[in-house]
């Protein structure tokens, strides 16, 4: 029902009614005057009427539009021969045709975002590995622990960490932003982004072993960039980010020449400043909010546990595989969008749940198949130009597409809110892949059939797409 046609019985809208189309010719008036009346009133009133009460769903509508143009009672007995407004509204509405427009389509839902943007985000979290090309001949110092590189351990402790507080600390800033609180955004950002950088370091640190301090030092150069690029990527800073960034290119020559180690470090401790400089200045006008409630933070915790989840199973693809994957999460994050946009475009049109699961299915199947092709295509370039890459084969592909599978339905049921389900079954196919690294592929195509199905069902249901 419009609520512009709906108004209580003698409002007053200081609007008059639609004016006469045309004119019709008849009897003059018994007094002798000018006035012309046409062969039947209501006619008239009904052309004047038409597009009001075509789109009204109840005769009520028409008549508290007759008496907030002044119609009174005594009028429409003595011109039109009904005995109220209610009686004329009725005749009205019974002789229009309805004729309701359709719904316009929002012109920018929440869910329409440009690939620009997505592409953008997804170079972002590539960029960083270049900072581990420049790095990593400064960390080998010593021998490596369980069969690794030298300083492998460390890091790997410390980015996890950071991968688990970081996404935490995403979750309830963009809470805060999603309640219309910028402020409170900030100021969560303000005390989680060094506190998560102290944790990474701290369990760097904890993690080392005898000779791997060069290790601890890098990592915590990386715990404090995760949560400055963690501040920059929650506001909406990304170009920031990658001018702040851009130092790390001259880790390309890396690939093929051996730069000196004071280059290698004052690159790196460049781009680092720059990082965290910038995600300081973007934190400085968002004063405290101190004092306030907000979210529960144990809402933010399932959202840390799938970043632990998930991390562990992109550790053990590769080099070139890693990169790969973090390339793809731009492609990923717009083929997330287009589902959620089609998913509400197709409330508006489909007429039936079954029509709607079938719908949600088919576009579920295009997306997840999208980006698995756009991953196979990163794979194989990223193989080509890493320098060591291990050899493209069947089997080791197949790995990748199913952790990529598994990332991608898991991010796309954190979307939704069932977070929860996506990081148990990540949690529980990186501890098999943990215990048993032979069976990792049988765990990732596990862990992506169960995905499939937590996605179906509860995808398909019209509910989970009205926000």
């Amino acid at each position: 029902m419009s609520g512009s046609l709906w108004l209580r019985p003698g409002a007053a809208t200081g609007d008059t009614l639609p004016a006469v189309p045309r004119q019709r010719t008849g009897p003059r008036t018994p007094d002798g005057g000018g006035a012309v009346l046409a062969a039947d009133p209501l006619d008239e009133l009904a052309d004047r009427l038409d597009t009001l009460a075509a789109t009204a769903v109840h005769p009520d509508e028409i008549a508290a539009i007759l008496e907030s143009d002044g119609m009174t009672d005594d009028h429409i007995r003595r011109t039109y021969g009904r005995q109220d407004s209610f009686a004329l509204a009725e005749d009205l509405y019974a002789r229009t045709e309805r004729r309701h427009p359709a719904p316009a389509p929002p012109a920018a839902g929440p869910w329409h975002t440009g690939l620009p943007g997505c592409l953008l985000r997804g170079l972002l979290f590539a960029l960083p590995g270049l900072g581990y090309v420049l790095g990593a001949p400064l960390l080998a110092t010593g021998p490596g622990r369980y069969g690794l590189p030298p300083g492998t351990v460390p890091l790997f402790a410390g980015a996890v960490t950071g991968w688990v507080w970081n996404q935490a600390l995403a979750h309830r800033a963009y809470t805060w932003l999603g309640l219309g609180d910028r402020r409170a955004a900030v100021w969560a950002l303000s005390a989680g982004a060094p506190a998560g950088a102290v944790a990474g370091a701290a369990v760097a640190t904890a993690a080392a072993g005898p000779g791997e301090l060069p290790a601890v030092l890098f990592g915590a150069g990386q715990a404090l960039y995760l949560g400055a690029a963690t501040v920059l990527l929650v506001l909406g800073r990304e170009r920031a980010l990658l001018a702040a960034l851009t130092p790390l290119a001259g880790a390309v020559p890396a690939f093929r020449l051996d730069l000196p180690d004071a280059l290698r470090i004052a690159l790196l401790l460049l781009s680092l400043t720059a990082t965290t400089v910038t995600a300081a200045a973007a934190l400085r006008p968002g004063g405290s909010a101190r004092g306030r409630g907000g979210p529960p933070l144990a809402r933010s915790v399932p959202y840390g546990l799938f970043g632990l989840g998930s991390g562990l199973l992109v550790l053990y693809a590769g080099a070139d595989a890693i990169i790969a994957l973090t390339l793809s999460m731009g492609p990923a994050e717009w083929l997330l969008h287009r589902f959620r946009a089609a998913g509400t475009a197709r409330l508006r049109l489909l007429t039936t749940a079954r029509d709607f699961r079938r719908a949600v299915t088919g576009t579920l199947a295009r997306c997840l198949g999208g980006y698995l092709a756009v991953l196979l295509a990163l794979t194989v370039t990223a193989a080509l130009l890493w320098p060591g890459a291990a050899a493209v084969t069947a089997p080791r592909v197949a790995s990748l597409l199913l952790i990529g599978a598994v990332l991608w339905l898991g991010l796309l049921l954190q979307s939704f809110g069932a977070v929860a389900s996506a990081a148990a079954v990540c949690l529980l196919a990186a501890a098999a892949q943990a215990l048993a690294p032979a069976a990792g592929p049988l765990a990732a195509g596990a862990a992506a059939a169960v995905l499939c199905v937590l996605t179906r069902v509860l995808l398909a249901r019209p509910t989970a797409h009205r926000a």
